[in-house]
Formats: structure tokens, sequence, C-alpha cells
């Protein structure tokens, strides 16, 4: 039986031209409040709560734009909300693997997460890796104001680029 043409994501053409960068903006914020509330919530918790809201937030980070999720169509809450779509440039869908290298970049400060379980010394540890992962996304953000296609370092490292879609 075929499969109505509506159920069929449609993936615009690789050459399309960038993405708005004010919708990316919008969101990219949506899903920084989205996943920074939830953090936030569970980070609270004692003892656990950091590392459980690292594996959390960086998980869904890395997975965002995977996710095969009916209403996130395969791309982040924010992305579907400003009618944005991550695509592959060799024409292919976007899957976990795909969207885990667009995203790692994003993802590494949640790394420091991890380490806040560990009393005073992964407390200290964990500073710098959220130094580091902080200038990683100032950087990934001035790609993408700067880079001809708004191809950030994971969106080259992943094959990827983010385009305005009708739905």
């Amino acid at each position: 039986m075929a499969v109505p043409p509506t159920a069929v994501p449609v993936v615009p053409a690789p050459t399309a031209a960038k993405a708005d960068l004010a919708k990316r903006f919008i969101g990219v914020l949506i899903d920084c409040i989205i996943v920074g509330v939830a953090g936030m919530i569970i980070g609270f918790i004692p003892f656990i709560g950091g590392p459980i809201a690292g594996v959390l937030v960086g998980g869904y980070w890395l997975m965002r734009d995977g996710l095969d999720l009916e209403f996130a169509d395969k791309r982040s809450i924010g992305k579907k909300v400003m009618k944005l779509r991550p695509i592959r440039l060799d024409g292919q869908p976007m899957d976990q693997a795909t969207s885990m290298k667009r995203n790692f970049p994003l993802a590494i400060y949640a790394i420091g997460y991890f380490l806040w379980i560990v009393p005073v010394l992964g407390h200290l540890v964990s500073i710098p890796i959220f130094l580091i992962g902080g200038i990683i996304n100032l950087i990934e953000a001035v790609l993408v104001i700067t880079d001809a296609e708004g191809r950030r370092w994971g969106d080259k490292m992943a094959g990827t680029k983010v385009v305005e879609v009708a739905q």
C-alpha cells in the first residue's frame, strides 16, 4: 500500500538558501528554555541532580534533530516552531547519528554535569569544561552568522545545513 504524499516529509534540495538568522536564533532560544528549565529543576535533586540533568540535557541536545517523534518531525522543537529543518547535503533523511555529529560541539558543556557528582575535584574540573563548551558555542554562533551557507562546525562535520520550510 502506498504511503499518502502528506505523510512523507518533503526534504528541501541541499542547494536551498540558508535559513533566516532571526528564526534560527528564536528556534535555539526555544530549545534552550525547554532544556534549561528541565535541567534546572532536575539539577536541584541533591547529589544526583547534576548528572541526571547532564544526561537529559546533553542527550536532548545531541539527538534533537534526529528525534523520530511525530510532532517534531526529525527536528528540534524550536526548529519545528520556527519552520526550520536541518537537512543532509547528501539528500538522505536526517537520522540520530547525523544529529549527534551535528550537535556534538554544542553538547560538550554537558560533560561537566557528569563530573559534578564528584565532590570538590569534580566541581573544579567542571569549570573549565563549562568554559570550553561556552567558547565553542560562541564560535558556532559566529559561524552561523558569518558562513555564506550558515553552516557551523557541527554542520560541516555532519554534512548538514539548516533551511526554511513551509511546515
